[in-house]
This record gives C-alpha cells, structure tokens and sequence, in this order.
C-alpha cells in the first residue's frame, strides 16, 4: 500500500469528442461515437478514424482565459512553430495547468515534473521530412534535429509552463500512458516532486506505419459496415482497432501540496502496476495482465471486491478483449459479475500513446459525476459472465475503478483510481 496519497487536481484533453475536458465529458454522456470516414490524406485507406480535424492552436489559445496571458504568450511563441502534435499537446496541458490552478497558486518550479507518454513521436514529420530530403537534401531544416527527438515535448512544455524538476519521456506502446502514470505517480511517492504533469500526446501515424498495423491485423478492414459501427470492444463480430487521435494531460500531486494550494482534488490515482511477459510479440499475456491489475490494487490497499467500474483496455482485438476477460475472471472470481465494464475506445478510437491519459480522465468524469458511458456497438456481447455497460449511459455511483492498458512488446499495466 502507497505511503502518500496521489490526487489528479488538473486535467486537460484535445479529443475527437471536441476541445477540452468538458465537450470530452459531454460526448462520454451522450455516448456520441467519434469515429468516421477519415478526411485526412494521411488517413487513405483507412475504412475509420476518429481524427482530430480542423484543430489549429492559435485558435484554441483565444478560448483560454485572460489571467492565463504569460503562459499564452509563451505558447504562442514556442509551440506555434512546433510540429502538430507538440501544438496539440500544448492545448492540453494548458487547461490542465490552469485546471489545478498552478497559475494562480504555483508549486515552485523545481519542485514541477514532467512525464511525457509514449516513444517515436515524430513518426509523420520523419516521413514527410525524408520525401522532401530525397528530393532537396541541402535544404533540410535545421530545426528537424531537434524536432525528431521525443524529448522535442519535454523541452517545449517545460518552457512554455516553467517546469524545472525531473522531466523525460517513457515508452510502453498502448500502454504508454498507463506507464507515464505509474512513473509520476512513483515521483511523487518517493518526494523528488510536489506536482508533475503527465502528457499523453498524439500518436500522429504515418502511411508507413499504417500499413505495417494493417498486414499485421491490428487495424480493423472494416468489414463493410459504415465508418461509426466499425470499432466493436468486447462483441463476436469485432475484428481490430480504429485508430483515435487525441491528446491528454493529467496533474498529479501529493496531498499536502494540493491542499494547501487549495487545488480542486478530481481522484485519487490510489495505485498503478507495470508487469511484463517476458515476450516481444504482439500477443496478449492473461498472466501478465492479472499480475498488473492485482499488483496495482495491492499497492492502493484495495481488494478486488471493493472496485466497482473498470474501463478496460479492449482495443475491438479479437484475441486481446478474449484475453482480457480471462484475466478479469481470474482477478475477480465470483465478483466480477458486479464490476462494470466500458470500452472507451468504443467511442474515441485507441489513441495509442496517450490512450492511458484519456482513459484515466474518461474514468475520472464517470466516477465524479456519477455515470457510466455505455459500450458503442455492442450487440453480441463475448462473455454472459461479464456485466458489461449498455447501449447508453446508466446512472451510477461508482467509488473505486480500474483502469488498464496493455502494450505490444508484452507491457501490462493497471491503475486504480478512487473517487474523492
């Protein structure tokens, strides 16, 4: 069990449901499907999507509000230059910040982490970058050797918000942001920092990478069916993921910090757990899987028999939502008929390395204002056993949850998230 307790007292979002927290909150509740025919050309031949369209951060800043000014401008200056998914992040963290009230009552700076989601987070700006170095190599933009590292995020938002504590990015797949969690939350535990900001960006996919997810089955073909119907977590008809773009951060703090700020307390992060399986495949562990999810209840001092709600990782993977029942068979045993279950990427899309962010703050809207979002299309559920959402949201208090996210490369991961 965790010594100190950890509150999530800031959150921001940039998804397909709209900009910010609130319209990501209004699209939980209403359980409006995201998902579509792609419009982007570096979607092509993708049957759905839910793309984040028409976003420019220029505009997105005029919806801040005027106390925020400095940190504007800053924004403006640095991260208006930057790469799209640097633009984005940069939203999200800024309503996170100014969520927490960081801006109004600050943790001194050294006293700030940072924790970026995810690894090659430039997947698109390299390929693009790399057309136009065969055709021109003596006009590459200087720029592109700072631009193609991952710690491109770190440096930028640790400007643009004055973070000068620990900063550094961390890779885990899907599971990216799950690890990010577990990492600050880790931070703070041990006292290297009083707050840190954890950003899950976007996974900003090129044609290239695409196609790889598409030969190796991981990317729904669709099946025919219109673009809002094609993602299906935990029905008999599933038969891949759909790509989501989206961008999410979360404020952690201690709780001394936040109360004497006086920051707003969201939740608890109350535990968090990574367990590998020893394996490089794309392939689902249970025994991975159950071992996270018991080790992060272990750590929040929960039994499996307290957790009400567990938004799951479940991609619409054929083997991998199989194999994630299994494993909550076997951490729940007789119980698990009384734990509800959602797939938010259902109605967003996976959104690959900040999937665990925006899970997280989905699971904290759900667990605040007393609703479970319900489970798009589905129709022929994969187990009787399980006590899945229905085909709208259902009034529900809800005081302790899951939430997990797997990765390739055999990363499982779990956090616990408690109700304030």
């Amino acid at each position: 069990m965790s010594d100190r307790r950890i509150f999530i007292t800031g959150m921001g979002a940039l998804t397909a449901q709209g900009m910010g927290v609130p319209a990501l909150a209004r699209g939980l509740r209403e359980g409006r499907v995201a998902i579509r025919a792609p419009q982007q050309p570096a979607l092509a031949g993708v049957p759905a999507a839910a793309e984040l369209d028409g976003f420019t951060l220029a505009d997105a800043l005029k919806s801040f509000p005027e106390g925020a000014g400095p940190l504007l401008d800053k924004a403006r200056r640095l991260a208006l230059r930057a790469p799209r998914p640097i633009e984005c992040a940069t939203f999200s963290a800024l309503e996170a910040w100014l969520d927490a009230g960081l801006h109004a009552a600050p943790v001194p700076a050294e006293r700030v982490g940072l924790v970026v989601a995810g690894s090659n987070l430039s997947l698109r700006l390299q390929h693009d970058t790399a057309k136009k170095f065969v055709a021109n190599p003596e006009f590459i933009d200087p720029r592109y050797a700072m631009r193609f590292l991952d710690t491109d995020h770190v440096g930028i938002l640790s400007e643009v918000l004055g973070i000068r504590g620990e900063g550094f990015t961390v890779g885990g797949a899907s599971a990216s942001g799950n690890v990010a969690l577990l990492k600050a939350w880790q931070l703070l535990q041990l006292g290297e920092v009083d707050a840190c900001l954890v950003v899950g960006p976007l996974a900003d996919l090129s044609p290239m990478e695409l196609r790889a997810l598409h030969h190796l089955g991981a990317l729904s073909p669709g099946g025919g069916r219109e673009a809002d119907q094609v993602c299906r977590p935990f029905d008999a008809g599933r038969d891949g993921f759909v790509l989501g773009q989206g961008t999410a951060c979360v404020v952690l703090e201690r709780e001394d910090s936040a109360r004497g700020r006086g920051a707003p307390l969201h939740a608890e992060l109350a535990g968090a757990s990574l367990v590998l399986s020893a394996s490089h495949s794309a392939a689902p562990d249970v025994a991975g899987e159950v071992a996270a999810m018991r080790n992060a209840l272990a750590r929040a001092g929960v039994a499996p028999e307290a957790v009400e709600y567990v938004n799951a990782h479940a991609t619409a993977s054929t083997a991998g939502d199989e194999a994630e029942v299994q494993a909550l068979r076997d951490v729940f045993g007789g119980h698990l008929g009384r734990v509800w279950l959602n797939a938010t990427k259902g109605l967003l899309g996976h959104c690959l390395f900040s999937a665990g962010v925006v899970e997280c703050i989905a699971t904290v809207l759900q667990l605040r204002e007393g609703f479970l979002h319900r489970n798009a299309n589905l129709r022929e559920p994969l187990a009787q056993d399980c006590r899945f959402c229905g085909d709208a949201a259902t009034g529900q208090s809800v005081g302790v949850a899951l939430s997990n996210s797997f990765g390739f490369g055999g990363i499982n991961t779990s956090v616990v998230i408690r109700r304030s």
